[in-house]
């Protein structure tokens, strides 16, 4: 009778805390070594919106690998650590977690750097033309022939509004002392 074949599955049986991490929290390429002293200068503040990024020089104060590469907002800030809190899908609702990171693990989040630019242009905008005695323009024009009388009475107003990107405006290209030339590829050739 032939012995039955045995097959081996590799599978983890470790389920540790930093399980399964090697490649998570690996540092960047030429950013080994100590950490930086700019590291613990930076100032956070309740309601600030961070980051997570676990950083495997310091083990003290390192999140859980679930909340690597999470955004959370500041709610408390002591010497060497803050208090974060994050939204945790379980299931199907939200659980409002809330975890003590050290600073080398956190780092102020760009998320809203293009809305509070945009804030500042928009503030700008509206100065601007409020010196010049026009207004800025938040609200849909409408194009009825009374409306648009009445809208060329008006000062000159500021569009305020985002709007995407348009196509390309035609142009026309003169062959005016530029031939147009017939493109045709270079036949390959075998040079031993």
């Amino acid at each position: 009778m032939p012995q039955p074949q045995l097959y081996i599955l590799k599978m983890p049986h470790s389920f540790g805390y930093r399980a399964r991490t090697r490649d998570m929290f690996k540092r960047g390429f030429k950013e080994k070594g100590p950490i930086k002293i700019s590291t613990y200068l930076i100032p956070y503040r309740v309601g600030d919106i961070v980051d997570i990024k676990a950083n495997a020089a310091q083990q003290k104060g390192m999140p859980h690998k679930y909340y690597h590469g999470r955004t959370g907002i500041v709610y408390n800030v002591t010497p060497n650590a803050v208090g974060i809190i994050i939204n945790k899908v379980v299931g199907n609702r939200y659980i409002e977690k809330r975890v003590n990171i050290r600073v080398e693990h956190i780092r102020h989040s760009k998320c809203r750097q293009e809305f509070l630019d945009r804030v500042k242009r928009n503030h700008d905008a509206h100065a601007e033309a409020k010196a010049k005695g026009g207004e800025s323009l938040s609200m849909s024009l409408c194009k009825s022939p009374p409306c648009d009388l009445l809208l060329r009475s008006l000062p000159e107003r500021v569009q305020l509004k985002r709007i995407p990107a348009q196509p390309r405006a035609s142009r026309t290209v003169s062959t005016k002392d530029n031939a147009p030339q017939t493109m045709v590829p270079v036949p390959y050739e075998t040079t031993i």
